[in-house]
């Protein structure tokens, strides 16, 4: 079971618990539940996780206010992680506008973005930061960075988009996410935390099995693809492939 919390419009949670398994897929299951998640020793209750569903416009500041909002809830229901989705930060008009509204890691937003997970006591996993390499001064463009906070605010782990989404739109010509993001070097390792050992991916990577194969291999219990398909290539990849 699902128990969901709606918002207006654009706003979206749902709190998970990752729970029963089959071969290589994690089930989840949940109903909403106080913010006290007490474990006794006659039934052990599982942990309970926020998926935050956004749809997100070219203003950052009002992006994480909506975020936050999301978040805070989360925390009072007693969730121990919450998930955001691929381009949480910003989705903007155009390849020139997203450069521009760019961040490093160590930047502005995502310092609110660790407040906020020291300030609710919760990991966080932001699933699509666009962000400033090291390399920015030299390329010119950015990565799609899965980023992931544990409850302190700290980053635990990084990983770079590897699979862009280069393809041709039936009536709306090409999208080429490689014309302003650079691909992710390598995997990162899956990742302890209080729901289980994540392995991080996102979006457009679902299209590639030996990925998750390579994570599920590794440990990964729960295998993460935040994403942020439109209203044509959500149907012709995330439906059939996720299904």
């Amino acid at each position: 079971m699902l128990g969901f919390i709606t918002r207006p419009p654009h706003r979206f949670l749902s709190l998970l618990c990752p729970g029963l398994r089959i071969p290589q897929l994690s089930v989840l299951c949940a109903q909403p539940r106080p913010r006290a998640m007490a474990i006794s020793s006659s039934s052990c209750e599982l942990p309970l996780v926020a998926v935050c569903q956004v749809t997100s416009t070219p203003d950052k500041q009002q992006n994480f206010k909506t975020c936050a909002e999301l978040v805070r809830e989360a925390a009072r229901l007693g969730a121990c992680l919450a998930f955001l989705p691929e381009a949480f930060d910003f989705i903007a008009r155009d390849p020139a506008e997203t450069l521009h509204l760019s961040e490093p890691l160590g930047g502005k937003l995502l310092e609110e973005y660790t407040q906020l997970a020291r300030e609710c006591g919760l990991w966080l996993s932001l699933g699509g930061f666009h962000e400033r390499g090291q390399d920015w001064e030299q390329t010119q463009k950015i990565y799609n960075c899965h980023v992931l906070l544990n409850s302190k605010g700290a980053v635990v782990a990084t990983y770079r988009k590897t699979h862009l989404c280069d393809v041709e739109i039936p009536g709306q010509g090409p999208m080429c996410e490689s014309n302003s993001t650079m691909p992710g070097p390598s995997l990162e390792s899956p990742v302890s935390t209080p729901a289980g050992k994540i392995g991080l991916a996102v979006c457009y990577d679902m299209r590639f099995p030996e990925l998750s194969l390579a994570l599920a291999q590794a440990g990964a219990e729960i295998l993460t693809y935040p994403s942020a398909f439109g209203s044509v290539t959500g149907p012709a990849h995330w439906e059939p492939v996720s299904s």
